[in-house]
């Protein structure tokens, strides 16, 4: 056999052994009682149905704000957590008690630990290893919230009710009775009327020589008087020998003006330091002469 014979035998074969089919050439789809006999192959997927997919869970987290990770890691975001909780407590705790509330590592970080013993509101016994916050005021009952407010008043102020409350919880209540009792007097805010200074109520009008209420009468005479206008306040003033006085009226400056072409004021005259002294007596220095050639 030629070579050219053994070549088209070996194309023949190949063109044999191709798959030609196509969709043309697929044979009819089964029917739906064919369809139910046969069994699907290992490697269909098409007749497999389809797992349901999994929705994506809903959070609620906003994440334009920083997580809220507790106290935090800095050592002095730890420190305001743990003299905080001491603060709201009232009571002496211990260190280890300290750490495992605010949960931080008081017990165990020596410089969280410095920092919390060189505070200033903080106070350490040695004698019983308990730590307390040193509060402004230390009474604990309405006799001794009472004998406060008059101490400070006789220096001439009031108190905070915010600073009795932070010493202690109840402040606030017992004011509010010592305020009925007449003990006390308040000033309150004008939006929503809390409590806001507290002072000693030195006159009492129930005591006798302590001050007597201003009778109606005389309450009704007082608000019943009204200001006269200025015309006739004036006359009022000439008729009793009287003059009104002017207030001090401040003569306005002139502004400073500066002259165009100039900076600032005139120049000031320098004093010269004569070092020349060996020709003292024979040339005036402190004249300006002209330089040769010069007219």
């Amino acid at each position: 056999m030629s070579k050219l014979a053994q070549d088209a035998a070996a194309f023949k074969a190949a063109m044999h052994r191709q798959n030609y089919t196509s969709w043309h050439s697929n044979p009819a789809p089964a029917t739906p009682a064919e369809s139910s006999t046969s069994t699907p192959a290992a490697g269909d997927t098409a007749s497999d149905p389809s797992p349901p997919k999994k929705k994506r869970p809903k959070t609620n987290v906003v994440y334009s704000q920083p997580a809220d990770t507790g106290t935090g890691t800095n050592v002095n975001t730890q420190l305001v957590y743990a003299v905080n909780h001491l603060k709201s407590t009232h009571n002496p705790m211990r260190l280890q008690d300290i750490a495992l509330l605010t949960n931080t590592p008081l017990d165990t970080d020596t410089v969280l630990l410095e920092k919390f013993k060189s505070h200033s509101k903080i106070h350490f016994d040695p004698k019983t290893g308990l730590y307390s916050y040193k509060h402004d005021f230390s009474f604990r009952s309405k006799p001794a919230l009472l004998t406060e407010i008059q101490r400070q008043t006789r220096k001439g102020s009031g108190i905070s009710v915010r600073a009795l409350k932070e010493s202690w919880k109840e402040a606030p209540t017992a004011i509010e009775e010592l305020e009925k009792e007449g003990e006390v007097l308040c000033t309150r805010t004008v939006k929503d009327g809390q409590l806001r200074m507290v002072f000693w109520n030195e006159v009492k009008p129930k005591e006798m020589g302590e001050g007597m209420l201003v009778e109606k009468e005389f309450l009704d005479l007082w608000h019943e008087l009204k200001v006269p206008n200025d015309v006739d306040l004036l006359k009022q003033l000439e008729n009793e020998g009287l003059q009104a006085t002017n207030a001090e009226q401040v003569a306005p400056k002139a502004p400073a003006t500066k002259k165009k072409g100039k900076k600032g004021g005139a120049p000031r005259q320098r004093q010269v330091r004569i070092t020349n002294t060996h020709l003292k007596g024979e040339i005036d220095l402190s004249r300006d002469y002209p330089v040769p050639g010069k007219s």
